[in-house]
């Protein structure tokens, strides 16, 4: 039954991660935030390979901070 309860979370974290790329997509910001955020998601899918309870957790945080509009700074 465990099993099932890690495929869960893996269907879960894979729609949450698509649905903040798409978000990421949709942003008004310059280039260079958008591939700042890109990044963070592609660190946390590959953190989900290896610790998939945290990378649901910094997928929350992240999530958390799109929602309350907490964007980095455009890199220079």
């Amino acid at each position: 039954m465990e099993h099932d309860g890690q495929l869960e979370l893996y269907a879960a974290v894979a729609d949450q991660l698509k649905e903040a790329h798409t978000r990421v997509r949709a942003l008004q910001v310059p280039e260079g935030v958008r591939m700042a955020l890109t990044r963070k998601l592609l660190v946390i899918t590959a953190a989900a390979k290896h610790d998939l309870a945290d990378a649901a957790r910094r997928l929350e945080r992240f999530t958390a901070d799109l929602d309350e509009g907490r964007i980095p700074d455009e890199e220079r």
